[in-house]
């Protein structure tokens, strides 16, 4: 039987390109994943945000589902296209009022806003001037921060700068799956520092605004678990994961530091973009830390051959097998539940009280259940996957780890980056041609879960 603190937050979790459509309405400007988007070959079947769960328009219906539901919390992002089209310089009034209206109807129906101000959709404006790769993507990120506090401060209490930083530099400037599409280690490392740098820059410009709010960063993690932890290669190869997924954004931000061993390894790569004064800049004090978890990761003995560059083993020349073991989800990841107490006890036990609140920002699967003859949604493979990591969790906390909530991936189907609409991830299933949404067992059973504090897991 699991526990969890009387004052837990149950929750779900969105983000605005993946949902909102109207991405020509009221003045929205272009992001970098409409331009992706449309870019042939990067994303299957050559599935666009244009309209996605229509969101923008259905939003009452969506809060309404969330009350169905009983959440507590809903986690969702501002399109920083849809309220700065040119991502800094004159405002676009009609995008904040969106906003507004969102944070209104969810306070009156009782939820509470967690809100990230980037989620992976940036001004294809700032793009043309570099993006990330370019430094002063630090000052117009803080701008940005700014204007989203002094505007929506007084109602929304919790913000996370950047989800999932590493999959903003690695995915989106390393091997190029993402938006915008560069593959380019050492444009990776000077993204994934600016990162670290417009993190801190947005913490402070928020909490200059409004000393009233908790602010933290949303990081993506995993185990790196070598399978012969004897085996040099494989001892190196789990080192040099964990340091370029996790410990480069903890180390930054919590001491100011990155690892040794990325810089033993890639030199000037990163060095280069360092300047004076930006590692004591990086370090900020955090009201809590968002971690998305999905699956660890396995390292296997070399297959024998370099591994192909459009892989994250490839990047960082690291010869190994990474094909996971096991029942896998749709996405083809591994069933690793104990990877996330794991995970939450470490950091627990390597920075004790400096540790922050945790929360647990991200945390699903993609499974293609769709209405049965019955018009209902039976999903099993999701409720045990959410039981089994819910009672990691629960673990976790009676081993110490000050985790304080959980926000499930995802409330509804969406789309899904460059997989587009094959993937499913949400507790309600959503139908792309009709936009009907329809409530599956996952999302009934989760509603149990809230009911009861999780006392039935």
């Amino acid at each position: 039987m699991a526990t969890f603190p009387k004052d837990f937050i149950w929750g779900a979790a969105t983000s605005s390109y993946q949902i909102e459509g109207a991405a020509f309405e009221d003045g929205r400007g272009a992001s970098i994943w409409d331009t992706f988007c449309k870019t042939a070959g990067k994303v299957a079947n050559g599935d666009t945000g244009d309209v996605a769960n229509d969101h923008y328009h259905r939003y009452p219906e969506d809060i309404a589902i969330m009350k169905e539901l009983g959440l507590q919390a809903y986690r969702f992002s501002f399109a920083w296209p849809r309220m700065f089209p040119q991502g800094s310089g004159a405002k676009e009034e009609r995008g904040f009022a969106f906003y507004d209206r969102l944070i209104d109807e969810l306070l009156e129906a009782g939820i509470e806003p967690l809100a990230t101000l980037y989620h992976w959709d940036l001004p294809q404006a700032l793009q043309d001037k570099g993006g990330w790769v370019n430094r002063d993507i630090v000052n117009y990120f803080a701008e940005y921060s700014t204007a989203v506090v002094e505007r929506f401060g007084d109602r929304v209490k919790k913000f996370s700068p950047i989800n999932e930083p590493w999959v903003v530099a690695w995915l989106g400037h390393g091997i190029g799956i993402h938006a915008p599409g560069i593959l380019d280690r050492r444009a990776a490392f000077a993204a994934a520092h600016h990162t670290v740098l417009a993190h801190a820059a947005s913490t402070h410009a928020m909490r200059a605004v409004r000393g009233d709010i908790l602010t933290g960063p949303v990081l993506n993690q995993a185990n790196h678990v070598a399978d012969d932890t004897n085996d040099a290669a494989q001892a190196h190869a789990a080192a040099i994961a964990d340091a370029h997924q996790n410990r480069f954004w903890m180390d930054a931000i919590m001491y100011g530091t990155y690892p040794q061993i990325l810089i033993d390894n890639y030199g000037d790569e990163l060095t280069s973009v360092i300047k004076d004064g930006d590692m004591q800049a990086a370090m900020v004090k955090n009201d809590f830390i968002g971690i998305n978890y999905y699956f660890d990761n396995r390292i296997g003995k070399s297959l024998g051959g370099k591994p192909e560059w459009h892989s994250i083993s490839g990047l960082f020349d690291l010869d190994i097998d990474e094909t996971p073991r096991g029942p896998l989800t749709d996405m083809g990841w591994p069933l690793s539940p104990e990877g996330l107490e794991n995970l939450l006890v470490r950091w627990h036990k390597e920075h004790g009280d400096k540790l922050p609140p945790l929360f647990i920002t991200e945390n699903g699967c993609a499974y293609g259940d769709g209405p049965g003859a019955d018009g209902a949604v039976h999903d099993p493979k999701r409720i045990d996957y959410l039981q089994t990591h819910l009672k990691a969790v629960s673990n976790a906390i009676a081993q110490g780890s000050p985790v304080k909530g959980y926000y499930q991936w995802s409330l509804m189907d969406n789309f899904e980056w460059a997989l587009g609409y094959e993937k499913r991830f949400g507790i309600v299933h959503v139908d792309f041609e009709t936009q009907k949404r329809i409530i599956k067992d996952s999302g009934y059973w989760y509603r149990d879960q809230i009911k009861n504090n999780g006392s039935t897991i």
